[in-house]
């Protein structure tokens, strides 16, 4: 492995591990506070939803966090991180317009709109430089048993 392999895989490792913990704590308050997003739903999307669907979706998204700071299964769990990141993009899009809009405090209340760009940036970074993604699990089962085992 060259200098330059060990500069990326350093610099994927820390975003990967950066990710997967901003995903973390999202999914890990659905379970701390489902009643938050059970409202939030209601807001939002105008459904219900009962609050063992959400305890369901916390559960699955911490699993995906794991796989994803572990670097297993990295294309369907980066990938998935991503979708549900994206996701949650466009159900706040208007932010986006208004970048720096003020509330009645002067507290900045579309920054979490512009955080939530950079966050998917930093997906797209890393799913396209998932080859270069050498000190993971996935990585290292590639080199150890060949090319299938990409994921």
């Amino acid at each position: 492995m060259t200098s330059q392999d060990r500069r990326d895989a350093a610099a994927l490792l820390v975003l990967r591990l950066g990710l997967a913990w901003f995903m973390f704590l999202w999914a890990a308050h659905k379970l701390i506070t489902p009643k938050q997003y059970q409202q939030l739903a209601k807001h939002f999307d105008g459904v219900t939803v009962e609050i063992s669907q959400i305890y369901l979706a916390g559960s699955v998204q911490i699993l995906l966090c794991l796989l994803a700071a572990l670097g297993i299964f990295r294309f369907a769990s980066y990938g998935a991180l991503a979708v549900m990141h994206f996701y949650t993009i466009t159900r706040r899009w208007e932010g986006f317009f208004d970048p720096f809009a003020l509330n009645g405090k002067g507290f900045p209340i579309h920054r979490n709109q512009v955080i939530d760009l950079a966050v998917m940036g930093a997906f797209v970074a890393l799913l396209l430089m998932i080859a270069r993604d050498h000190w993971s699990l996935g990585g290292w089962l590639r080199r150890r048993m060949g090319p299938r085992w990409w994921q």
